[in-house]
């Protein structure tokens, strides 16, 4: 309480100071109008900046700062008197009884017209941490240009043959309502046909020049602007297939939809379209007003005064468009993120007959983007009505003052016409020089997104360089500790080894959920784990090149993914160089061969998209010869056989003489070492001599299968006679199916 009285205290001080000291300032340089030496405008801007300085001190003095608010007061406060004076002397040539000898009525006025001002900004544009934000943001956006700017560089011989014809339109523009106003001066005076004729002429040419570079000028734009669209998506999109496997995990598909396809448009925007806006209509601007200087300086100081009314209707505009667009890229954003997961997930919608409910949530997705819409539309509107008001009431100004003009003989109808006609298009020059200053901002935000995905430096490095001309396949998971990006406080894997030795078929069985798919996850290379190392051959996994590394681990998911194209495309997938005979060998081990063949185009069939043309099993054995092709040191298969039966699965196992990697939750129970680790936070190992011994041991993989949901388990497969592996895997299957759960 008692510092706040002391604040209050503080401020009426203040502003009994600053009235005294005004009041001084404001009589002494009346009294001393006879004793200056100085021209009478000159007296009146000095007296403005004195009194300026003189409340600038006082301020200082009792409040120690200076915040927006008193220096907007301040300024105004100051100025005001001598404006209005030059304005009067300019316009009607004659004093306004409040210059320089000033009484008190006179400092009232401009006392109550500055407070006036200053609340009705406050009131408007009120200085927020909202807008400290947004001016940083502004400061960022330029930083941003300059960088668009520079990408430009493949395209400015286009940009610079635009910005050429752009000057040329922009010259000829100008000086067709010139000639507008000679023609009907000509017709007001005594008729002179060779002065009609040549003032049409020149009409003519520049129009025609005016249109012939606009159109040269267009098309440049709009290729420049074309190339760099492509070129940016194809950027964004290689550094967003750069990033590790929890980026996409953590980032919407309808997000990153939206950035490819929209913030790079309005990106492009940026310097192709706005760029040319912003210099077209500044030239045009600025030789429109040494036009209308020429024809009545007077009538161009009175015109002026629109400036500052228009930059502040355009900024009120930007502030709240600028904040509505941001927001409506971001719903349109999570619109299309919906859409996506329906589509690429309708089979699930419609097994659950979810249709209703989704379109409801894609229907409520777009409400929240058509009120977005509105509001801006509604705000769009209002801006729009006070544009056309301040253009209305300015044009009636210039009528009034012209005609008196006009009478006075200080300017010819003519003269006023083309007068008018340049008012008119500078009106909307300095609006769309203050409104593309806000789109440039907009679109530069958009660039920012952009930016921030091409900037962002993946997790998981891929700078490896180690690429020996062989590996034997031989893997180490070394005291492992890992958490997923999205739930980084829940531990998957704490302080985790497992050995894969060449030579062995290594599977890890269990329940779901237990931390299969994560071992295989980091065996990849999709994560980095957070604590521990992967070894392969005795080399840390990372110091691997990236490219040698996945040719070297293959994997079939349980879900395989394929692309749209032909079989043969799909199995040689990343390998450009592989032969058709090396294509169809992999199809052989994976026992793809021969439905392949009893197609109709064989190898060249479509599969369609996601492989949709495919029934489920021959999408996995397309997969499998997909990772035999490469022919690869160590294989990954994931629960490959829910979608193939055991006799083919263990065909295709035959035919691989690398490492093998097996997830699956109950298929091999046919193993003579197991090593088992109790939701991956305690191990115990074991050595069975002979398959009858793993299905009479009481620590069996059945066993611990059926009766742990939390556990799972890792077996290294002996390979014994071929006969017996068949008769032992047909036996146990069939034992698990009769005890699944």
């Amino acid at each position: 309480m008692e510092g706040t009285t002391a604040s209050v205290q503080r401020k009426l001080l203040a502003l009994t100071l600053a009235v005294i000291v005004d009041l001084c300032v404001f009589y002494a340089s009346g009294s001393a109008v006879s004793l200056s030496v100085f021209g009478y405008f000159a007296r009146l801007w000095l007296t403005a900046a004195l009194r300026c300085l003189a409340l600038t001190a006082v301020t200082l003095f009792t409040l120690g700062d200076l915040t927006p608010v008193p220096v907007r007061f301040i300024v105004t406060h100051s100025a005001l008197p001598a404006v209005f004076e030059t304005g009067t002397r300019v316009v009607y040539q004659e004093e306004s009884g409040c210059g320089l000898a000033l009484d008190v009525w006179c400092w009232l006025m401009s006392t109550g017209a500055s407070v006036a001002a200053a609340l009705f900004w406050e009131v408007i544009l009120p200085d927020t941490d909202e807008e400290a934000a947004g001016k940083k943001n502004k400061q960022k956006a330029r930083v941003l240009f300059m960088r668009v700017l520079w990408l430009c560089k493949p395209e400015y011989p286009l940009l610079f043959g635009g910005f050429i014809f752009l000057t040329l339109a922009v010259l000829c523009e100008m000086f067709i309502p010139f000639y507008t106003g000679r023609v009907i001066d000509i017709l007001g005076s005594q008729y002179q046909p060779n002065e009609f004729f040549t003032a049409l002429l020149f009409m003519g040419l520049y129009s025609l020049g005016g249109s012939a570079s606009a159109g040269c000028r267009g098309g440049l734009l709009m290729c420049a602007i074309s190339s760099y669209t492509c070129r940016m998506k194809v950027m964004l999109f290689g550094a967003l297939i750069k990033q590790e496997i929890g980026f996409f995990e953590t980032i919407k598909t309808g997000e990153i939809t939206s950035r490819l396809s929209k913030d790079t448009n309005l990106m492009a925007r940026t310097v192709g379209l706005n760029v040319n806006v912003l210099l077209r209509t500044f030239i045009k601007t600025m030789g429109m007003i040494s036009l209308m200087m020429s024809l009545s300086w007077k009538l161009t100081f009175l015109m002026l005064m629109e400036t500052p009314i228009t930059g502040l209707i355009q900024n009120i505009y930007d502030t709240h468009y600028q904040r509505l667009s941001l927001a409506l890229q971001d719903s349109l954003a999570h619109s299309n993120e919906a859409a996506n997961e329906v589509v690429s997930g309708i089979h699930l919608v419609r097994s659950f007959n979810t249709e209703k409910y989704e379109a409801h949530r894609y229907g409520n997705r777009l409400m929240d983007t058509h009120k977005l819409k509105t509001r801006r539309d509604i705000i769009g509107a209002i801006y729009l009505l006070a544009r056309r008001v301040r253009r209305l009431a300015m044009q009636v100004l210039m009528l009034y003052y012209g005609r008196l003009f006009i009478q006075r003989g200080q300017m010819t109808t003519g003269n006023l016409v083309s007068f008018i006609l340049y008012q008119s298009d500078l009106g909307d020059n300095i609006r769309t020089l203050t409104y593309i200053f806000g789109d440039m901002l907009n679109s530069v935000g958009s660039a920012g997104k952009v930016f921030e995905y091409l900037d962002r430096k993946p997790e998981v490095s891929t700078e490896g360089k180690l690429a020996p001309d062989q590996v034997t396949g031989h893997v180490s998971f070394c005291q492992l500790s890992f958490a997923y990006p999205s739930y980084a406080n829940k531990i998957v894997l704490q302080e985790f080894s497992l050995e894969l030795k060449p030579g062995q078929v290594t599977a890890l069985v269990g329940a779901s959920g237990g931390g299969k798919s994560t071992c295989v996850s980091l065996l990849q290379r999709f994560y980095e784990p957070q604590s521990g190392e992967i070894l392969l051959d005795n080399e840390q996994l990372k110091s691997y090149e990236h490219r040698y590394l996945h040719k070297k681990i293959a994997v079939v998911s349980q879900e395989p993914v394929l692309f749209s194209g032909s079989i043969k495309d799909n199995i040689a997938y990343g390998l450009p160089e592989c032969s058709l005979e090396e294509i169809q060998e992999a199809a052989r081990k994976a026992n793809a061969h021969d439905f392949i063949k009893q197609l109709e185009k064989g190898y060249d069939t479509e599969v369609g998209e996601g492989g949709g043309q495919l029934s489920k099993s021959e999408r996995q054995q397309i997969a499998i010869a997909r990772a035999l092709v490469r022919q690869p040191q160590v294989l990954i298969l994931d629960e490959i056989t829910s979608a193939l039966d055991i006799f083919e699965w263990w065909q295709t196992l035959q035919c691989v003489n690398s490492p093998v990697y097996i997830l699956c939750h109950y298929t091999l129970q046919s193993v003579c070492f197991f090593f088992s680790l109790d939701s991956f936070l305690s191990t115990r190992e074991g050595l069975l001599q002979s398959w009858k011994e793993l299905l009479d041991h009481q620590k069996s993989s059945k066993t611990m299968v059926m009766q742990s949901s939390t556990t799972s388990c890792v077996y290294h497969v002996i390979k014994t006679d071929r006969k017996e592996n068949m008769e032992c895997l047909k036996a146990l299957f069939l034992s698990v199916q009769c005890h699944s759960y």
